[in-house]
This record gives structure tokens, sequence and C-alpha cells, in this order.
């Protein structure tokens, strides 16, 4: 496969990857009467929103991740079949390189935020990398947008930093709507997984038409997404470990996970998946436990990415768990954007 460059790759497109609705394989084109678009992919980590648009007829014209091991992992998975840049820094994009393109979407950093820095900003578009998106919007215009950030965006600064945002975005036209979806009430993947989604359009009449999915039942489990055989010793824990008499005393049913929490171990009451974070790769106490008929073991990298509805086509690099516990960690539950991305495709 050609190796990712830093701008202006070009490349052949064997075939694209599928994603899977609820653990179930689709192809990445959605219906034939869906019309073809297209997007950019900003601060894209390893891909997953990139998948769910390909899902709904999207095409990606421009990829742009700062984090070398992510491009790494995203490189492996995505040889684009048109001109195609992929960049690092956002900050080093110039608009003019920038490709017209139909949607923008951007799971962008969970970072602290303030109006303070935000409005600072606005005098120095180089800033704050929130504003690079308002920057990009300003110059570009794509008809939608799509943002995703954690849940707690919505609290900083008693509301008045996402409030802040939201008129950044809709000074430049665009008529926005907000909601928060859980990955196991509307993605079916059974991962207690909340964020905040911010879609907006140029057309009111777009983004009036336009509706987040509603909830659906969680028909999968645990289990479905778990590795159904033997896996690397590595994984297990043992006398090997301090915490390993304690994690053996509160680690006892196949139906649930557990985290180890330095000092004791808290099971996850709701029988699914707590939410994976990118400091998985921190420490291995962030990881999931499970029990299974051989033991008792953390979570490994391909499950984390079950766990994130990920196809079992995509690749994962040989480098150190560590790296992949974060990357799906820190990215999104493909068959919930998805859903939201065939709502977007709709209405453009």
């Amino acid at each position: 496969m050609t190796k990712l460059k830093p701008r202006g790759f070009t490349g052949d497109q064997k075939g694209k990857l599928s994603i899977k609705e609820g653990f179930t394989f689709v192809s990445v084109k959605s219906k034939a009467s869906e019309k073809d678009f297209t997007f950019i992919d900003l601060f894209a980590g390893i891909g997953g929103m990139r998948l769910g648009f390909e899902s709904a007829g999207g095409r990606c014209v421009l990829t742009s991740e700062i984090d070398g091991a992510a491009l790494e992992t995203y490189s492996l998975n995505y040889s684009p079949d048109h001109p195609h840049k992929y960049y690092g820094d956002i900050c080093k994009i110039k608009s003019a390189d920038v490709p017209k393109h139909d949607v923008l979407i951007a799971g962008f950093p969970c970072q602290p935020y303030s109006i303070a820095g935000l409005r600072k900003g606005l005098k120095d578009e180089r800033g704050t990398v929130f504003m690079e998106i308002i920057r990009i919007l300003k110059d570009k215009k794509p008809k939608a947008i799509l943002l995703e950030n954690v849940k707690g965006i919505l609290a900083h600064d008693r509301g008045k930093t996402f409030e802040y945002m939201v008129s950044l975005i809709e000074d430049l036209g665009y008529h926005v709507k907000h909601q928060t979806l859980n990955s196991m009430t509307h993605g079916n993947v059974p991962q207690n997984r909340e964020r905040v989604f911010i879609v907006g359009f140029l057309s009111k009449a777009a983004a009036d038409r336009f509706e987040f999915p509603a909830a659906i039942p969680l028909t999968k489990s645990i289990a479905d997404a778990m590795e159904d055989t033997k896996v690397d010793p590595k994984y297990y824990y043992d006398e090997r470990y301090d915490c390993y008499s304690e994690i053996k005393k509160d680690v006892t049913s196949k139906d649930t996970l557990y985290q180890w929490r330095r000092q004791y171990v808290r099971e996850n009451k709701s029988n699914v998946c707590p939410t994976l974070t990118a400091n998985m790769g921190s420490g291995g106490h962030n990881v999931p436990l499970a029990k299974v008929k051989d033991g008792i073991r953390k979570l490994t990298p391909r499950e984390c990415a079950n766990f994130q509805g990920f196809p079992k086509s995509f690749k994962l690099p040989k480098v150190a768990d560590s790296k992949l516990y974060h990357q799906f960690g820190n990215s999104v539950t493909v068959p919930l954007i998805a859903r939201i991305a065939k709502n977007i495709a709709k209405e453009l």
C-alpha cells in the first residue's frame, strides 16, 4: 500500500472498508438513491468519522491529523482514489489549499476552552484549534458541518463557552442544532459513551428538516465484541500483579466489565463497556477488565475497536498497545456516526 505523505498525496484505492451497523457489516456505499458528496476530515484520528461518512456516500478530499501514530493507523486503512491531501497541524493548512467540499467534519480536541481564549483567537486565528475550524468555515462555506466533543463541553463556564462557540458558527450563516447521543442507545453498540454532536447547515430549510437519529434498541452484548479465541498471555492478570488478589476477589461475572481504579475494582452495573478513553494508553488500570473462561484479563486493542464499532477488516499497525488503546479511546463510535451522516446526506 502506498505510504502516507504529509500533503499532496494521491494513490489508488483497491477497495474501501465496510462498517458494521451494530456489528453487522454493511457496505461503505449506502442506498444508491443517496447522492454522493464530498467532505474534509479534520482532527481525523484513525478515521472513525470518515468511515461513517463514506457509508452515507461521502468522498473524503482532505485529511488533517497531527498525531503521527494515529496517521500510521489511518494510512494503513485508507488509500484514496482521487486527488487527496493529508496534513498534520491544522494551523498550517492554508485556506486556499482546502478543496471545495460539501461537509466539514471534526472531532476537535477535548481541551479546556474559555470565551477569553476564543475571543483572542478572533484577533489571531492561530489562537485556538477551534478557531481554525471557524477560519475554514468562513473561507470555504461548506453546505454542512458536523462537530463532535465530550459532553462536558456543554457545562464549561456554566454553558457560556458552548453558547459562544455556537454563536461563532451561526455568525457565518449556519443554522445549528446539537444533541447528546449515547453509543449504546443510538448506535446499537454496547458501550456507555455520551458525546455531544453539533450539526449546522447553510440552508435553513435543510436545518429544519434535519433530525438526529432516534434511539434504537440495544441488541448487542459485551460477548459480541469479545474475541472468541484465546488471546496473548500478556493481557491476563495473575500473581505477577500486586493487585491480582483484589481483582480475583471482585471480578466475578462474565456478563459485565470492570475497571481497576488503582485501589479498588469498579463493576460496570449497566452490563455494557464503560466509556473507552484516550488515557487507556497511559496506564493499564484504565483498560476495562473481563472475566473469561480461562481467567481475568484486560480488553485487547481489537476488542476496543469492536466496542467502537470498527469493522473486523480495520487493520491495526504493529505498534505498542498503549498507542492503540489511546487511538480507540480517542475515536468515535462508527455506527453512530454513520446514522448521523446518513441524515445529513439526505439534506444536502
